[in-house]
């Protein structure tokens, strides 16, 4: 017995099964590893200190502008960009188009400052004290002008921020739940994300105004709408090309660098630059965009914004449309190299009929039909060729055995009307078992979906 145990331990020290055991936790901590050094390099960079960086402002007069852009040059090094207007009307407009943050006009008496709720307290809140300090150079009492306030329910003006994220993460998760729906074809797909976009625009919108957290207004159906739609059709546009790497690339581009760069904690012009750049992209932070323009605004800036979701979407349906292409030119090209035997075929009147693979093709007089058909398709919806295909009657024998064709199709002629089992596997793939009732003058379907042993693995790690 000492002999075996020492022998056991020498083999759990051997090269090959220490390799085997780095292999296995590699494989089970990529993913995590990979969303904590997201988080890490991009929440906390991001916002950290949320202060201005480059945030355009206007002042009225040229002499002034000067001034103003040399006291915020010491009071804030980089935080602002100067522009100079002719009057102070043009300081307001600015702001009300989206152009500027804030303007600033000196006066004959207190100087004033237009600002911008609906752009974010928190903006509005850091502009002010830095443009007091302006004013406090010129022995002046700061008049500050909101242009742009929000609903009484939305005191911080980052509510729509929020119901953005609710419009948008839901989106990516459909696209992951989707994927395992091997059922529906890809025109099933689209029509089912459109339909679930306009369910969650209008549960939202309706939420949203009926708490006081939203504008009574309709324009925000259709971004609602083109939010949850882009992000959806996208990732599932993405996925067949990423595969095993699909949850880590979708929560990195919709939640790792969406959510800290959407506006929410702190407003995009508060952003360090290269975050900035990051909101510009992403279809978050440009839904929240379209929101505050639509809202706000009267629709100043708004078709920016609007163009980027448009742009995701079309991506989106453009992947989806070159992984049609793909697959078909992949089908054709294998079923013109295999060659399909015909076995033999027994008649039917002369003994009881054997179970027997026949091949996958439409029923012609003459040939036997088949009791039980089925496709064999991973998670990725790819047909799985090859797939070792065992039937087995009611007491577990085995009746037949056949192999899959390029299209992941099977079919079997000649078995026995019970309660059958069938059995599928394939190299790289979690083996599949069903049963079947098979009745007299009735076909059979088993459609199996087989999981990779890579994706069972993470799926373990991400519950």
């Amino acid at each position: 017995m000492n002999g075996s145990v020492g022998q056991q331990g020498n083999d759990q020290d051997r090269p090959g099964v220490r390799l085997r055991s780095a292999r296995t936790l590699l494989e089970a901590a990529w993913f995590p590893a990979a969303l904590f050094l997201g988080f890490l390099f991009s929440f906390a960079p991001a916002l950290h200190s949320p202060q201005p960086h480059h945030a355009e402002v206007v002042v009225a007069g040229s002499a002034t502008a000067r001034e103003v852009d040399a006291a915020l040059e010491r009071t804030a090094p980089g935080g602002f960009d100067v522009t100079a207007v002719s009057t102070p009307a043009e300081t307001r407009e600015a702001v009300r188009d989206r152009t500027a943050v804030a303007g600033y006009a000196a006066g004959d008496h207190d100087p004033v400052l237009f600002v911008a709720k609906a752009n974010g307290a928190s903006l509005k809140q850091a502009v002010t004290s830095a443009f007091a300090e302006v004013a406090a150079e010129h022995s002046g009492r700061l008049d500050v002008r909101d242009v742009a306030p929000t609903v009484a329910g939305d005191r911080l003006g980052t509510t729509l921020v929020y119901f953005a994220i609710a419009w948008s993460v839901p989106g990516y998760i459909l696209a992951t739940t989707l994927l395992r729906a091997v059922t529906f074809d890809r025109r099933r797909k689209v029509l089912s994300i459109l339909g679930v976009s306009a369910l969650f625009s209008a549960v939202g919108y309706g939420v949203g105004v009926g708490l006081g957290y939203l504008p009574h207004s309709p324009v925000t159906l259709p971004v609602a709408f083109l939010l949850t739609a882009a992000v959806a059709t996208f990732a599932s546009g993405l996925a067949p090309f990423t595969r095993q790497f699909f949850p880590a690339v979708g929560m990195t581009l919709f939640i790792v660098l969406s959510i800290p760069t959407s506006g929410g904690v702190a407003p995009a012009p508060m952003l360090p630059t290269f975050f900035q750049y990051v909101h510009t992209v992403m279809p978050l932070g440009n839904a929240v965009d379209a929101l505050r323009s639509a809202l706000y605004f009267d629709g100043a800036g708004l078709l920016k914004p609007i163009l980027v979701l448009g742009t995701w979407f079309a991506v989106g349906a453009a992947l989806l449309a070159l992984d049609a292409h793909l697959h078909q030119r992949k089908a054709a090209r294998l079923d013109a190299c295999q060659e399909v035997q015909e076995p033999p075929v027994d008649d039917p009147a002369l003994e009881t009929p054997i179970p027997t693979a026949i091949p996958v093709h439409p029923h012609h007089f003459g040939e036997p039909a088949p009791d039980l058909v089925g496709t064999v398709r991973d998670t990725w919806e790819q047909p799985v060729r090859h797939a070792a295909v065992t039937v087995l009657g009611p007491d577990g024998r085995h009746l037949v055995s056949t192999s899959t064709n390029a299209r992941g199709q099977y079919a079997v002629t000649g078995l026995p009307e019970d309660h059958l089992g069938i059995v599928v596997s394939s190299p790289g793939h979690q083996p599949a078992v069903q049963r079947r009732l098979l009745r007299s003058g009735e076909v059979a379907h088993a459609d199996f979906v087989l999981q990779h042993r890579h994706a069972v693995a993470c799926d373990a790690v991400g519950s």
